[in-house]
């Protein structure tokens, strides 16, 4: 299945009629946060997939449209604390935020992402039973600690992350957050049997599940070639 991942940034060639055509082969759209909801509403009406989204924290608690205020994206599935199976058999779970650093929305202590991390593990060890995995796609707004992060405090990433890709190993970790300018900035790092990717802007990629009633790990492929974990 082909994944498109947005977040931070608005691009054109997105909110764009034109992207019916640029991403028609795309199954399922994830958003990693700081995104306006009707940016996500388009990209959900244009391809007519579903979209799961975690929030940023500069995201607004209401925001205001033509048909009035809303508290969430339309049509998109919130991932924050919550362990989620797709049609297609995937398995996503995600946390919202960042680190504190000012009384802003959506931004947590370093415990309180362990506490969030703790809770998800039920629902995470039930995946185990009933699918034969953890999880295949990780959705947060910002970084495992020390894996793309920052030195200042806004942008330092989550421990609690490290634990969750070490312990229950998704196939990809997705992030936002970290915004990137210049080209030789790496945005994909591999940890152990994680691929930790930054979705600043967008990025498409290609996940290919186990058969069905087979247990096994989702495989990621990366520029056309397949990548074992």
């Amino acid at each position: 299945m082909k994944i498109l991942a947005v977040s931070d940034v608005e691009l054109g060639f997105i909110y764009n009629p034109q992207i019916a055509q640029r991403f028609k082969d795309v199954d399922l759209a994830i958003s990693c946060g700081d995104l306006p909801y009707y940016y996500l509403e388009f990209i959900i009406s244009m391809l007519d997939i579903p979209l799961y989204h975690v929030r940023g924290n500069h995201a607004s608690k209401v925001e205001s449209g033509v048909s009035g205020d809303r508290a969430e994206p339309w049509g998109a599935i919130d991932l924050h604390r919550r362990a989620v199976r797709d049609e297609s058999g995937l398995l996503l779970a995600g946390i919202e935020g960042s680190l504190r650093y000012n009384d802003g929305p959506n931004q947590y202590t370093q415990g309180e992402m362990w506490l969030m991390c703790c809770l998800l593990t039920p629902q995470l060890f039930l995946n185990r039973v009933r699918h034969g995995r953890y999880l295949d796609v990780l959705v947060t707004h910002a970084p495992p600690f020390g894996i793309h992060d920052l030195d200042d405090r806004p942008h330092q990433g989550i421990k609690a992350f490290n634990w969750l890709n070490r312990v229950f190993q998704p196939t990809v970790h997705l992030h936002g957050h970290i915004h990137v300018y210049r080209q030789q900035t790496v945005t994909e790092t591999q940890v152990s049997q994680t691929w930790v990717i930054n979705t600043f802007g967008y990025r498409e990629f290609k996940l290919q599940l186990p058969a069905a009633n087979q247990r096994g790990r989702a495989l990621y492929h990366i520029e056309g070639k397949r990548v074992k974990s």
